[in-house]
């Protein structure tokens, strides 16, 4: 079990730090280096836009890889999504910028971004899976604390892309434009091949095995459109958390800049923050144990909401004190707290059969929602908006609500079994491997 949990951590943080490097990066240089003939706040915004075409990517990946996740296995898909956000991020590392190639430039960098989208849309469900269906073998009634090891890859995964980020921005300007930025992509090989022999050593789904001579002929897709419910819950209760996250990491470095911090201020506060949460998030995941999924998210939800205000009147202050406190409570705390148990709850509502394919669709279309289009409609509407920080907070308290709503209206889960689907013959009418 502590194998696999040290799997599902290593790969999901290396997906992350990947996945997060490129928005660090899009929101410091991206802007001048692959759309320069656009004024700064236009080029901020197409760099957010490749930041986004990432998300859009997600869910096309979440269903082709939960396909052959449910059909072929788990342990497969996580091996190719982890290979290709690698490959994709160190070919970003090495792309030459608009001065050389000029439109082929954005162009190669928005489908390498594509690339990743689709790798992260697979990885996070096969990862989550893994650890989860193993832990209902062993640890059946601590389901919530296993399954944070996975989404402790993304605050860690966000720890190791800033602290690169902040080494490599104490380069003279010209430096860090010129070659600088390129390190953090570079280095991501180091960590595919440290997250494929990891990988590589576990073993299948226990679950899936035992459930795979129970094949439908229908695509798993078709089985969880055909009951949508499942799905759209899952997206709603997901939409707080990955909004706060969006513009508490990526977004908030170009409007702290944007605001007279220095680089080094902001992403040692966003530092700080994700080490906040690598505390927080697995306790929140475990305390989902005892007391069930839905209060804690809730509870992570409404903080959410309150603070969206306060936390960029925090920033707005200009003090570097008080920029790390307000990331520390909106990010570290509050984000965690919902996005914790995110990773139990999302594989209770679903079958086995179906699992890879209903909970990846779910996570991603929430990120897509949630986090995909949050930091280029808050740049936008900063534009228009003469820099207040009010559309910000607005986007904050909108989906910390809900994701409120949502979950609150949820039936409670972490009781349930991760029992594998009963044969089609004694299927009742209902799609099979859907939960009611």
């Amino acid at each position: 079990m502590r194998r696999v949990a040290l799997s599902g951590l290593l790969g999901t943080t290396v997906e992350f730090y990947d996945f997060l490097v490129y928005g660090t990066v899009a929101a410091l240089v991206f802007g001048e280096l692959f759309f320069p003939q656009a004024d700064p706040a236009v080029g901020t915004i197409a760099a957010f836009g490749t930041f986004a075409a990432g998300y859009v990517a997600r869910p096309l990946g979440g269903i082709v890889f939960g396909h052959f996740g449910d059909r072929l296995g788990r342990k497969s898909m996580m091996l190719l999504t982890m290979t290709l956000m690698g490959c994709g991020s160190f070919l970003i590392g090495l792309l030459p910028t608009y001065d050389a190639i000029g439109v082929w430039a954005p162009v190669l960098l928005v489908t390498l971004r594509v690339v990743q989208g689709l790798a992260i849309g697979g990885e996070w469900g096969g990862a989550t899976l893994m650890v989860v269906e193993h832990a209902e073998r062993t640890q059946g009634s601590r389901r919530g604390l296993w399954s944070s090891s996975t989404q402790l890859g993304a605050p860690l995964g966000s720890v190791l892309s800033a602290g690169v980020v902040t080494l490599v921005a104490t380069l003279p300007d010209d430096q860090f434009r010129s070659w600088g930025w390129r390190i953090p992509f570079l280095l991501s090989f180091v960590l595919l091949g440290v997250g494929l022999f990891v990988r590589l050593r576990v073993a299948e789904s226990p679950l899936f095995t035992e459930g795979r001579r129970e094949t439908s002929a229908k695509p798993p897709i078709l089985e969880v459109l055909r009951r949508p419910k499942p799905v759209l819950l899952a997206c709603c209760v997901g939409i707080g958390a990955f909004t706060a996250q969006s513009l508490l990491t990526g977004f908030m470095i170009s409007y702290a800049t944007g605001n007279g911090y220095s680089r080094p201020q902001v992403l040692t506060a966003v530092t700080i923050a994700s080490c906040v949460a690598l505390v927080v998030l697995p306790a929140a995941s475990a305390l989902t144990d005892r007391v069930g999924r839905r209060p804690v998210v809730l509870a992570g939800a409404v903080l959410s909401a309150v603070l969206a205000f306060p936390v960029l009147w925090l920033v707005d202050t200009g003090s570097p004190g008080l920029l790390i406190l307000a990331l520390v409570l909106g990010h570290g705390i509050a984000q965690s707290t919902m996005y914790g148990p995110l990773g139990a709850l999302f594989s209770e509502m679903f079958g086995t059969k179906v699992r890879y394919t209903g909970a990846s669709l779910g996570y991603q279309a929430a990120t897509l929602v949630g986090a995909g289009f949050s930091p280029l409609i808050a740049t936008s509407l900063l534009a228009s908006n003469g820099g207040g920080s009010t559309p910000v907070s607005l986007l904050l308290c909108g989906g910390a609500l809900i994701t409120a709503v949502t979950v609150w209206r949820m039936p409670e889960t972490h009781t349930d079994t991760l029992d594998i689907p009963v044969p089609l013959a004694q299927q009742t009418p209902a799609p099979e491997g859907i939960r009611p």
